[in-house]
C-alpha cells in the first residue's frame, strides 16, 4: 500500500502557508517527495479564490482590517471563504489525473469523518459546482477549493471544527446566501480538535487507498536543493 506523508503544522499564517504548498508542489513535480496532507488552521482571513464575483465582500477591505480579518487572493477554485482558530485545514500537494474526482473525494472522506464524528452530512454533486462541499441539510460545514499545476494539486479542503463563525456572515461565503455550521453548532459541545484531525487525516488517507505516515515538516524541505 502507498504511503500518504501527513503533516501536523498547527497555526500558520495564510501566505506563508500558501508559500510553503508551493515549495512543496515543485518538490513533488520533481519527484522529490510523495504525496503530502498538510494539517493546520489559519489565523482569521478570507481568501477570495478564481470565481469570487463583485459584491462577495460587501464591507469591503478596510472595513474588513477593522474586525482583524485578513483578506487575500490565491489562484485556488472556488469563491471566497473564512478561515479562522479552530477551523481544521487540510492542503493536499498531490498527483492528481481528475481534479473532479479529487474533489469528490475530499467530499467523501469529510463526510467519513464526520460521520465517526455522529453527524449525517452529504456531498451535493448534482446541484452545481457552487455546491462543492459538505452539508448538513441546507447548512454547509466544510468547502472545499483546489489548484492543479502540471498534474499536482495544491490548496484543498476547510472543516468548521469549533470556528467563529460570525465572519461568514459578513461576506455572501462561497457565492452562497447560505448558512454555515460547525460541529461544535451540531453537536452543541465542543469537540476535541486533535481528535477531529487525526480521525480527518485517517479518512483521507483511507479514501485514496493509502497508509498514513507522519513527517515533520524540516524532513520535507530537506529534499529542496542547497543553493550555493
Amino acid at each position: 500500500m502507498d504511503e500518504l506523508l501527513v503533516c501536523h503544522l498547527g497555526q500558520v499564517e495564510y501566505r506563508a502557508a500558501a508559500d510553503l504548498q508551493e515549495r512543496l508542489r515543485e518538490l513533488r513535480q520533481r519527484r522529490a517527495i510523495g504525496d503530502v496532507l498538510l494539517l493546520l488552521e489559519h489565523p482569521p482571513v478570507y481568501t477570495r479564490g478564481r470565481r469570487t464575483q463583485e459584491g462577495e465582500l460587501p464591507m469591503g477591505a478596510a472595513w474588513y482590517a477593522t474586525q482583524g480579518i485578513d483578506l487575500v487572493d490565491t489562484p485556488r477554485g472556488g469563491r471566497v471563504t473564512y478561515h479562522g482558530p479552530g477551523q481544521l485545514v487540510g492542503y493536499a500537494i498531490m498527483e492528481a489525473a481528475d481534479v473532479v474526482e479529487h474533489v469528490r473525494a475530499m467530499e467523501r472522506a469529510i463526510v467519513g469523518a464526520l460521520s465517526e464524528h455522529g453527524i449525517e452530512s452529504r456531498a451535493r454533486v448534482d446541484d452545481g459546482p457552487d455546491f462543492t462541499g459538505v452539508w448538513v441539510g441546507e447548512r454547509k460545514l466544510a468547502s472545499i477549493g483546489v489548484h492543479l499545476s502540471k498534474g499536482i494539486t495544491a490548496h484543498g479542503f476547510a472543516v468548521n471544527v469549533d470556528n467563529d463563525l460570525q465572519p461568514f456572515e459578513w461576506i455572501v461565503p462561497c457565492g452562497l446566501h447560505a448558512q454555515m455550521t460547525s460541529i461544535t453548532r451540531e453537536l452543541r459541545t465542543a469537540p476535541n480538535m486533535p481528535c477531529f484531525r487525526k480521525r480527518m487525516a485517517y479518512a483521507f488517507t483511507q479514501e485514496h487507498g493509502r497508509r498514513q505516515r507522519l513527517v515533520a515538516l524540516p524532513r520535507l524541505l530537506a529534499r529542496e536543493p542547497s543553493i550555493a
